[in-house]
């Protein structure tokens, strides 16, 4: 190993030498026996004021030191000469400008080869030395006493000197540092990016300033620490470059607490991100499916909603220690074509968890479930069957944690975390923002399910109103269809009807009743009543009308909108009367689609307004095509453009009617529309005799 300062290995040729001696200014004097200078040095020149030739032959003491020390001086010197021992001094000098100046000496006895006896003097300004001095003290002082690791490297990047803080810091006595390199010293710290860092500066001189790195050392084997280090290049007064200078910081208190800010932070941010992102509809499996989005990956590699099929359905359910746990798949996520999907229940499927199993712990306690290291055998209580717990084994699943999903006092099911790719297991904070997470979501999902049972009521209600199929009448072919709202939206109280009239005729009924859900279902099915009671009366369209604006008045301020055909086949006529509804369709071959221009009227319900009962051919191969507005109306497009839509999908002569019914609502019923669909075409045919 070479050193800064000696010869390169192979004598490749002189190293500079160290300004040390450039810094003291040392003056060196050789005397012969009698005390005449006999050589002179150019640093003496400077210290003392004479020159070379002004020196040599000249008794020393006599310019080297002041009168008052010449006797003691002279003895000294005699002494030296006599016995061959070294001796040191400080006298006062007087320069030859008349300065007196305090002057350290040093002086031994030489000999050269043919025995003749001569004195060395080497004499240093005594500030100069006193100022090095302090300046060595002061820096030992603070290297030893400072609270912050000092280390030198000489040039091959192994320690020259530690101070006692590194010492600490690192666990290691000083000595065995020396000679060896940082890898060496500390084989669990990242040595690789230390070293390479002093090298360049080495190459640079560019310091390496408070970077910061982690790792352990034999102080603290088992705790992960932070240090701040920070490298300079050492020169010599000459520029010879010395080696690199380390200080090292122990911040792992500063480290943590960034890291906990840093915690802190995140867990704001996915709660905040939860908080928007969650519960923007009211469709239970979008909601779930929004909150599995939220924790992975910022949580979790891999999650999953579950409930319990009876809160699904509805009823509350509370598990009895030796009760299984049923529960319904809502959502799942994590990387496609992991085995930890291949494992997790489908969305959608109902599966039985035993009593043992973790799922089964958290929704029959509501608390949550955490299994920082999963072995083997808590693998087997988190899968449903042996066949899955080998999955998450092949996986790597090594951590675990399900929390429960509580609404209003009620454990509704769990959202089940797990890691694979995360090294980390997981922990109290992650608990926490779990919890947090489930707290919000869970209000939500019990929102949407409470909505979405609500929601089957009244379909259920709605359909159950609603003629299963058109009867078969005399002189007319009938295709109907009825589109519920979207999954996010209430149902409405479209309905449509097709009823058999004495004399060949068959009246056909589109409506609308304002509103939605159960209530407006209701109403409908009243209306739908009603009509149907009126129709067998054989009343003109626009006096039925008449009496149902009056029933609608009765039935607690409700609004409605319809449209009552009444069509001969014998006499080829439909008497059309329409209260505040959208116009039929009608399609003739050899003729452009038409909207039919029918006096609109009111609304049912406003009352003190009459309505009127227009006649319109309808021969054998025409359709008259009858729709609610949820077929038609957009918040994006303008009435009249969708209407011409319409006109321009119905000019398909060849279409069936049920062709047609699919066409119509494939293209122009949006899936985020917020209302429903009843449509009704109608096709005269001969009437058979």
């Amino acid at each position: 190993m070479s050193a800064a300062g000696s010869p390169p290995a192979g004598g490749a040729g002189p190293v500079r030498p160290s300004g040390l001696l450039d810094v003291l200014r040392v003056a060196s004097v050789v005397l012969d026996t009698e005390g005449r200078i006999v050589l002179w040095s150019p640093q003496a020149e400077e210290l003392f004021g004479y020159g070379a030739q002004e020196a040599l032959g000249r008794y020393a003491a006599r310019i080297m030191v002041h009168e008052r020390h010449l006797d003691l001086v002279s003895k000294l010197f005699a002494e030296v000469m006599r016995t061959g021992q070294s001796w040191a001094g400080v006298f006062p000098i007087r320069r030859k400008d008349g300065g007196t100046r305090l002057v350290e000496f040093r002086n031994s006895r030489l000999t050269d080869d043919r025995g003749k006896v001569y004195a060395l003097g080497l004499a240093v300004d005594q500030s100069t030395v006193r100022r090095l001095e302090q300046d060595v003290a002061l820096s030992t002082r603070i290297v030893d006493q400072s609270p912050v690791g000092l280390a030198v490297l000489d040039t091959d990047l192994r320690y020259v000197s530690v101070n006692p803080a590194l010492e600490r810091i690192n666990g290691t006595p000083a000595e065995d540092h020396l000679g060896r390199t940082v890898r060496q010293v500390l084989p669990l710290v990242d040595a690789e990016v230390l070293e390479a860092a002093a090298h360049r500066v080495l190459a640079t001189g560019t310091p390496f300033v408070d970077r910061s790195t982690t790792g352990r050392t034999p102080a603290d084997p088992d705790t992960e620490h932070a240090w701040s280090v920070s490298l300079y290049r050492l020169e010599n007064s000459l520029g010879t470059t010395l080696g690199v200078a380390v200080s090292v910081e122990d911040i792992t208190e500063r480290y943590r607490a960034n890291a906990e800010a840093e915690t802190a932070r995140r867990r704001l941010a996915v709660i905040a991100d939860a908080t928007a992102r969650i519960g923007t509809t009211l469709d239970l499996e979008r909601t779930a499916g929004e909150l599995v989005h939220v924790a992975v990956p910022e949580l979790a590699d891999e999650a999953a909603v579950d409930l319990l099929d009876a809160v699904v359905q509805g009823r509350r359910s509370t598990l009895g220690p030796a009760e299984p746990a049923v529960m319904r798949a809502l959502a799942v996520r994590g990387p496609p074509s992991g085995e930890v999907l291949a494992a997790a229940d489908p969305p959608g499927q109902v599966a039985r968890y035993a009593p043992d199993r973790l799922i089964t712990e958290c929704v029959r306690t509501g608390l949550p479930v955490m299994v920082p290291r999963a072995k083997d055998e808590d693998l087997a209580r988190i899968a449903r069957g042996p066949e899955a717990a080998a999955l998450l084994a092949r996986a790597g699943v090594h951590s675990y944690l399900a929390v429960p999903l509580i609404a209003r006092g009620e454990v509704l099911g769990t959202l089940d975390l797990t890691r694979t790719r995360n090294p980390r297991p997981f922990d109290e904070d992650d608990l926490l923002l779990a919890r947090e997470l489930a707290s919000r979501a869970a209000m939500q999902i019990d929102n949407a399910r409470w909505y979405q049972n609500a929601r089957d009521t009244a379909l259920t209600l709605q359909r159950s109103l609603l003629p299963s199929h058109p009867p078969v009448t005399r002189g007319l072919e009938v295709a109907s269809r009825y589109q519920p709202a979207g999954a996010t939206s209430e149902v409405g109280g479209d309905w449509f009807d097709v009823i058999p009239l004495e004399g060949g005729r068959t009246a056909l009924v589109v409506g609308d009743v304002m509103g939605s859900g159960i209530a407006a279902a209701a109403t409908m099915g009243r209306l739908r009543t009603a009509t149907r009671t009126l129709a067998s009366l054989a009343l003109d369209p626009a006096v039925l009308l008449e009496h149902l604006d009056r029933i609608t008045a009765d039935l607690d301020q409700a609004i409605a909108t319809c449209v009552y055909v009444v069509h001969d086949a014998c006499e080829r006529m439909c008497a059309i009367a329409n209260a505040g509804h959208l116009p039929p369709a009608r399609l003739r071959p050899g003729h452009a689609p038409e909207l039919l221009e029918l006096p609109t009227g009111v609304p049912l319900g406003v009352g003190g307004v009459g309505f009127s009962t227009t006649e319109v051919e309808l021969e054998p191969g025409d359709r008259l095509v009858l729709y609610t507005d949820g077929l038609v109306e957009t918040r994006r497009h303008p009435l009249d453009e969708r209407l011409d839509r319409l006109l321009a999908l119905l000019d398909h002569p060849g279409d069936s009617l049920e062709e047609l019914c699919d066409l119509l609502l494939r293209t122009l019923h949006e899936p985020d529309n917020s209302d429903d669909v009843a449509l009704l075409i109608a096709r005269a045919t001969l009437p058979a005799d």
